[in-house]
């Protein structure tokens, strides 16, 4: 497969460790992680976060939302989400609460669907998660999520094509 450039979406603070055990799958291209003497500087203000995710997000085609125990519930989680759905990206999560934490070797409840907390605009009250699926990959959730990850983003290319042409 040629490199698809993707951006992922999710909670920091709870899930950086898991997300780089996703990163180091490299069945994609990915957004690099920012190192945190750059993310302390970005996070000082909203328009600074705004500025980021809508630069690092403009060059690439498909949104990954790796949903933690809290993701769901992240403000700035949900404006990815909006963002990627309103200018049409490919777009779709998985839950990876089955992959164990590089540091404390442990996992984690499975949170929300991230996807159910964004409605549609003039949706009559439907909500993203009636269009975009959020895969769970089980417990062996690394390998499960290696063999299927082109795939998923193959899928959701297609199904972005299909939806906007």
């Amino acid at each position: 497969m040629a490199a698809i450039p993707v951006f992922y979406s999710f909670h920091f603070a709870n899930d950086a460790m898991r997300v780089n055990l996703v990163r180091n799958i490299g069945a994609i291209e990915d957004n690099k992680p920012v190192s945190a003497p750059e993310w302390e500087s970005i996070r000082k203000s909203a328009a600074g976060i705004i500025r980021w995710i809508d630069e690092n997000m403009s060059h690439r085609r498909c949104v990954i939302v790796l949903a933690g125990s809290e993701t769901a519930n992240r403000p700035w989680v949900q404006y990815e989400i909006a963002k990627a759905w309103n200018d049409h990206r490919a777009i779709f999560g998985i839950y990876i609460h089955n992959l164990r934490c590089a540091r404390t070797r442990m996992t984690c409840s499975q949170g929300g669907n991230p996807f159910a907390k964004v409605a549609l605009e003039n949706g009559n009250g439907r909500l993203l998660s009636d269009l975009i699926p959020c895969y769970e990959p089980g417990p062996d959730a690394y390998n499960s999520i290696a063999s299927r990850m082109e795939g998923w983003v193959n899928g959701a290319l297609v199904q972005a094509k299909a939806r906007w042409g």
